[in-house]
């Protein structure tokens, strides 16, 4: 960052070590109006010492100031193309991995991280380099005055240095984990508000407060680590620093005594001591606040270090025809979720794949969208591998609406243009009447209306309804809804799955169903029960071969004509 920005940091230096030698002047004229009065000047000379004095301090403060407002001026720009990269970085990872992530852990490194690191390049890069700059001029001065006052001016160093080297070689992992410990924490508190809804409706409340209290304790435990480093840290060095004082004046009466010095160099060598406890407490504060700032910029720079989303090798495939063959697949824990699913759904065709919680209809889902590739075997349209396309392809050609939506702070018209930009308002209105979204007609200021905090907020339903219309007006070949109007009341379901059918003729369109009347409509019905694939065939074939789809949909039907009308 700060190669990038050679100039301004040069600036920013120079104007800091021009303040620095402007500082170094009041001690030595102070010790100068000593041994003036000593030898007999008068009060004319004094005043002109002190006037010398006045100007020194007006101008190292000056040249404080505009190093300062440069220093920030260079941090916010350093800062704001960070925040940018991040951005740009987290974009292109691939979906999985980001999901992996959570949401709370990215919200974490592009907000407070980035506010960690912006707060090192603007205040703490430049206070470590110029506060080490002025304790080098200081101390110099001192051994100018004479050399075994400066030997007694670094009394207090090893200590300082000793500690110092004891905190950063645990300060670093100490601050990763006090990072990671909140990261977690965030993410708690976001899924939990989230859904706040659901931990209601299914008395989760005492949970999610057992689960919270555990990242806050992890979080009171990180940060007591840290402290306790500070603690040590700041004690040694606060005590380090009478020392060389003392040292020094008791060093000074006695060569003063022995006329090998003047008072006024005694006095000069003892302000200037007292004077380089300032940048020796800021170098040492902010040695403190570099390795949060560091630990952050690893947090910030890990994002770039995970693989890119491959581009992909091939532009595009010939036919529409999705093939599964021999597909395995596992999480992280590297137990197999999927085993040996072959299947292949012509162009056209409505499939339908049900089975209990579990069996890894999701995972399938997400196999065939391209998000996750198989361990073994492979998924593939028209005869190429759908990890082997380009994804800007992929997505084109592939959809997957799952029933976790997002709404968009913006306009309506925002929200329905990021599936088609050049979707005209004729086009969007439609999409919206096509998916049941009556709700529409009663906004305020129509599609201009504004969505998100602060606005219109959009329940469950609806904001379901809102991706079902982004689907119809990205109108892609081949249509994954998994569980995708798991939102609505079964009546609106059944509806808007009737709409989308309409518009889809023609269309692949594979449903994870969890109600039974959207495989009893597909061409086909395929039963995954333990990541494999038990029964394949039209709705009718199924019923009659009285096998686990048949008692499925018995059970559901049943359950069906018990609820209240």
């Amino acid at each position: 960052m700060i190669s990038r920005h050679r100039r301004a940091v040069a600036v920013v230096l120079a104007l800091h070590s021009a303040a620095a030698v402007a500082g170094l002047a009041p001690p030595w004229l102070l010790g100068t109006i000593v041994d003036r009065v000593t030898a007999g000047a008068g009060v004319a000379t004094v005043d002109r010492l002190a006037l010398a004095i006045a100007g020194c301090v007006v101008v190292s403060a000056l040249l404080a100031r505009f190093a300062q407002y440069a220093g920030h001026r260079f941090g916010e720009r350093a800062v704001a193309e960070l925040r940018e990269q991040f951005v740009s970085r987290t974009l292109g990872l691939p979906v999985s991995v980001v999901e992996r992530a959570g949401s709370g852990d990215l919200a974490t490194r592009s907000s407070v991280d980035v506010a960690t690191v912006g707060t090192t390049v603007r205040d703490v890069v430049p206070t470590i380099v110029i506060a080490s700059v002025q304790l080098t001029l200081l101390f110099g001065a001192v051994f100018l005055l004479h050399p075994v006052l400066g030997l007694a001016a670094l009394a207090g160093m090893p200590s300082i240095v000793a500690v110092t080297r004891w905190y950063l070689r645990r300060a670093s992992s100490a601050y990763l984990a006090e990072g990671a410990a909140v990261a977690e924490l965030t993410e708690t508190l976001t899924s939990t508000a989230d859904g706040a809804r659901t931990v209601e409706a299914l008395r989760l409340t005492d949970d999610r407060i057992r689960h919270g209290t555990t990242r806050v304790t992890r979080v009171w435990r990180a940060r007591r680590a840290t402290l306790a480093l500070r603690t040590v840290f700041f004690s040694v060095v606060e005590a380090s620093y009478p020392l060389p004082v003392a040292l020094v004046l008791l060093v000074g009466g006695y060569l003063l005594t022995r006329d090998m010095v003047s008072l006024g160099a005694v006095v000069a060598a003892a302000l200037y001591l007292q004077q380089a406890i300032e940048p020796l407490d800021r170098l040492l504060q902010w040695t403190e606040q570099a390795q949060r700032g560091f630990a952050s910029y690893a947090r910030v720079l890990g994002v770039g270090l995970v693989p890119p989303e491959p581009s992909g090798s091939a532009a595009s495939s010939h036919g529409e025809r999705l093939v599964v063959r021999g597909a395995r697949f596992s999480y992280s824990d590297g137990h197999d979720v999927l085993h040996g699913i072959d299947l292949e759904v012509r162009p056209g065709e409505r499939l339908a794949v049900v089975g209990p919680s579990g069996a890894g209809k999701s995972t399938l889902a997400r196999l065939l969208a391209g998000i996750d590739a198989p361990r073994r075997g492979v998924v593939s349209i028209g005869g190429c591998p759908i990890t082997d396309l380009d994804p800007a392809e992929r997505r084109r050609r592939i959809a997957l609406v799952t029933q976790e939506h997002h709404v968009f702070i913006g306009s309506v018209r925002d929200n329905l243009s990021f599936a088609a930009p050049d979707a005209t308002d004729d086009q969007m209105l439609a999409a919206l009447r096509t998916v049941g979204a009556d709700w529409y007609a009663e906004l305020p200021d129509g599609l201009d209306t504004a969505l998100g905090d602060g606005a219109r907020q959009l329940g469950p339903a609806e904001a379901q309804q809102l991706a079902l219309a982004r689907l119809v007006l990205a109108d892609p070949h081949t249509l994954i809804l998994d569980e995708a109007t798991a939102a609505l009341d079964p009546s609106t379901a059944r509806r808007t799955e009737r709409a989308l059918a309409a518009v889809l003729v023609g269309r692949t369109v594979i449903a994870i169903a969890h109600r039974l009347n959207t495989a009893h409509d597909a061409d086909r019905v395929a039963v995954l029960a333990d990541g494999r694939i038990t029964e394949i065939g039209s709705h009718d074939d199924l019923v009659a071969a009285d096998g686990a789809y048949a008692a499925l949909w018995h059970s559901w039907h049943t359950q069906a004509d018990e609820r209240p009308r």
